[in-house]
């Protein structure tokens, strides 16, 4: 990035309510998450690798990216890679369109959820 670029994007901040600043801030923590993701590259877990989800309670007050965080953790034994379209779609929903959080959450849990159970079907399958 560019020293114009880190300037216009630190004037943009500045400029932002704080609230909307926080978003911005979470939108580039989960960037910059994924990033890292894409560049260690994510562990193969086969069919036969399925062990039971953390039980992680979902907390009253969660942003997008700590909710990604936690369902993550939750369930680390998924290929995230095969869930990114999914994740950056609802994230892009949140921050650039202004979706409710909440909603936003609760269709990640189905996501995560989903992916979990389709990871199940293939270890009855092998």
């Amino acid at each position: 990035m560019s020293k114009v670029d880190e300037r216009r994007l630190r004037d943009i901040l500045r400029s932002l309510p704080e609230s909307q600043a926080r978003t911005l801030l979470e939108f580039a923590e989960f960037l910059d998450a994924r990033s890292r993701q894409g560049a260690a590259g994510v562990e193969a877990s086969g069919p036969s690798a399925a062990p039971m989800p953390a039980d992680i309670p979902r907390p009253a007050q969660e942003s997008v990216v700590k909710a990604i965080k936690r369902l993550a953790a939750t369930y680390p034994m998924l290929d995230r890679s095969k869930m990114l379209n999914e994740t950056s779609s609802l994230m892009t929903q949140h921050v650039i369109q202004g979706r409710d959080s909440v909603a936003v959450i609760d269709e990640l849990e189905v996501i995560f959820r989903r992916h979990y159970e389709t990871l199940l079907g293939g270890a009855g399958q092998k």
